[in-house]
């Protein structure tokens, strides 16, 4: 099996600080409305992180008329912004809503799982940024923890695309009331 790096997502301790999204932000200098993680809220008390998922079966690679888009022997995938015309069809297509559309460039935009800071040793902008350890890498291709799921309520089925992330189930959480 070829190596597949992903994400790996903890909703027990994430706080919905969206440091995550912010240093996605500031390392790319990503146009104000392009979000590539965003992070939500989705109950009272949880949150979720996602960004591109670099699935096994990317939508996005599948429905590009310009072949812009390339899948990685890391896993990794990358758009080709040269061949990009900006016709959004991986926009509709991807069930994540990960690829974004720059209007300034007139172009379509996506994380790239922080290449630029990998090559250097570095993690990507995200995962140094989660400060409660929410938010780490996966290698696929290796063994996966045991207890790991492959959904939560709330994110789109995976089955078409086989996304490239993993989350530690939500735990009940135990509330304790202090007594006068």
């Amino acid at each position: 099996m070829a190596k597949q790096l992903g994400f790996l997502f903890d909703v027990n301790r994430c706080v919905g600080c969206r440091s995550c999204e912010m240093a996605c932000k500031n390392e790319h200098q990503t146009a104000f409305k392009i979000r590539w993680r965003r992070v939500s809220q989705t109950s009272a008390d949880s949150f979720l992180s996602i960004s591109c998922n670099h699935c096994e079966s990317p939508e996005c690679f599948r429905v590009c008329p310009n072949r812009a888009y390339t899948k990685r022997r890391d896993g990794i995938v990358v758009i080709n912004s040269d061949r990009c015309d900006g016709c959004q069809a991986c926009i509709k297509a991807c069930p994540y809503k990960a690829p974004q559309f720059d209007l300034e460039l007139r172009k379509v935009s996506k994380c790239d799982m922080c290449l630029s800071r990998q090559v250097k040793g570095l993690l990507p902008a995200c995962l140094n940024a989660c400060h409660t350890g929410a938010l780490s890498m996966l290698n696929f291709s290796g063994d996966l923890k045991d207890g790991l799921v492959k959904t939560l309520p709330d994110f789109p089925d995976y089955r078409m695309t086989r996304p490239s992330i993993r989350f530690y189930p939500q735990k009940d959480k135990k509330r304790y009331w202090l007594k006068n």
